[in-house]
């Protein structure tokens, strides 16, 4: 790419920190099918209410584009404002993948290599001359978290330098032998966002406009790391237990550098989820790189799957390939999945300390994978509606599950199961052969809980076996 002018720089840095209202148009996407907008509907519903969330803004992306965003609740209490899809809501430690993906492009531009030694780069750091830069940004490094608390410590309201986050956490003895273990570590990002710095010749913030946000047209990133989100956007509110919400303090300078600084709307975080999906930003071995699980070498654990690549955590999700993390600084929470040989993704960002983010964006994946039916998927859902009434085919059983469901049993699934109402969705989880039959096992996801069915099945497609247990 070539390099801006430092008039151009100068304006995407001040574009960044303080993005105008014409730039904000355009964040309301509805291309989604009608059903499944209403799933997602009662999915967010439902989970604020039985998490007592503010406000959740949401997006989606089908086939590999961006179809709906939406945003449910309250921006802002007392006085109240709804949310909107043009509010920007803190992403806090999905920034880390971005943070990964300016090293990669600095070793695409030959500047470093991803097994340098981050005391090339960052001197006087404990055992910096054998920990790497692929290290840091798998969290398996040894350096020692420091922000492990589900909460903002005094300290912490002050403002601070990276220099002095490396001086009390990366210079102290390792907390295991580096590549042996993982440890999720605040302090992994730090390092990693200073060397970008020293090597770009950038501040972060720039190197990243330069080279993702504007190319792909984030246009309301907003560094919060140095300044407090504005009255347009959403208000940070955490609980202490069962009381009321109460507005969030904020995070000194600095501390979140690089680690979680980053907020934006969820349209704006999709494009980026998009370009993920179509590997558009780096080069093809970087993502691979990027999405590839780290294995440990060394120590009791030696070969263990860490499920985690760079910035970014490497799943399976009812065996599709899951690309996850999540977010948490003060007052938000948010939740980033992408299942990238679906073409598919869901963002839900919140204003509210454990606030069910996570919960959302399942039941949402959930509900998008469900629209993938087979003919036993097909046949397990039409027993389970039957069921609902008390009903059951019997010309589709064998003789012992004939028998299991006597009046008795039939009257149980009635009563237990016919006050659920209608379900968000019908997911096979698995499929295996046990006893000369087909074993298939499914999820079922209800606004404010979840069931699991199991299933035997003969050559012949008679069912031995329908079960329905709690999931959780």
């Amino acid at each position: 790419m070539p390099c801006f002018t430092r008039l151009f720089r100068a304006s995407l840095l001040l574009a960044l920190a303080s993005v105008s209202a014409l730039s904000l148009t355009a964040q309301t996407i509805d291309t989604i099918d009608p059903a499944l907008k209403t799933k997602i509907d009662r999915i967010a519903a439902g989970v604020m209410e039985q998490r007592g969330v503010p406000s959740a803004s949401i997006a989606v992306i089908q086939h590999g584009k961006l179809v709906f965003t939406h945003a449910y609740g309250l921006a802002h209490i007392n006085p109240d404002k709804p949310a909107t899809p043009e509010m920007r809501y803190s992403i806090g430690s999905i920034s880390k993948q971005f943070t990964a993906a300016a090293i990669l492009l600095l070793q695409e531009q030959g500047k470093l290599t991803l097994d340098d030694p981050v005391g090339k780069y960052i001197p006087d750091l404990t055992r910096g001359n054998e920990i790497t830069i692929r290290q840091v940004l798998s969290h398996t490094s040894g350096y020692q978290d420091y922000w492990p608390e589900d909460y903002l410590m005094t300290p912490m309201m002050k403002p601070t330098t990276g220099q002095y986050i490396l001086d009390t956490w990366a210079k102290k003895p390792l907390d295991f032998e580096p590549g042996t273990q993982w440890q999720y570590s605040n302090t992994n990002f730090v390092i990693a966002g200073l060397i970008v710095e020293k090597v770009s010749g950038q501040k972060l913030m720039e190197f990243l406009g330069e080279h993702i946000f504007h190319p792909l047209g984030m246009k309301s990133v907003y560094d919060t790391d140095q300044d407090k989100l504005t009255s347009t956007d959403a208000t940070a509110y955490i609980r202490a237990a069962l009381g009321p919400l109460r507005p969030a303090p904020k995070e000194g300078r600095n501390w979140m550098f690089a680690a979680g600084e980053l907020a934006m709307t969820p349209h704006d975080l999709a494009l980026w989820n998009e370009s993920l999906i179509a590997q558009s930003i780096l080069k093809p071995e970087s993502y691979k790189e990027m999405f590839t699980s780290i294995k440990l070498k060394g120590g009791p654990k030696d070969g263990q799957d860490t499920h985690y690549g760079l910035g970014i955590f490497v799943r399976k999700y009812d065996n599709h390939l899951l690309l996850e993390h999540s977010g948490e600084v003060t007052g938000f929470v948010a939740e980033s999945m992408i299942l990238p040989d679906d073409g598919a993704s869901v963002i839900v960002l919140t204003n509210h300390m454990a606030s069910g983010a996570s919960q959302i964006a399942t039941m949402t994946a959930d509900a998008i994978l469900g629209s993938k039916s087979s003919a036993p998927l097909q046949q397990a859902l039409e027993i389970y509606h039957g069921l609902q009434q008390g009903k059951i085919d019997r010309s589709l059983l064998a003789p012992n599950l004939s028998d299991y469901f006597d009046a008795q049993t039939l009257a149980d699934f009635k009563t237990s199961l016919g006050p659920l109402g209608e379900l968000l969705s019908f997911i096979p989880t698995g499929e295996s052969l046990r006893g000369g039959m087909t074993e298939r096992s499914y999820r079922i996801v209800y606004p404010s809980r979840r069931l699991s069915v199991s299933t035997y099945t003969y050559p012949d497609g008679k069912l031995e076996q329908y079960l329905v247990s709690p999931a959780d």
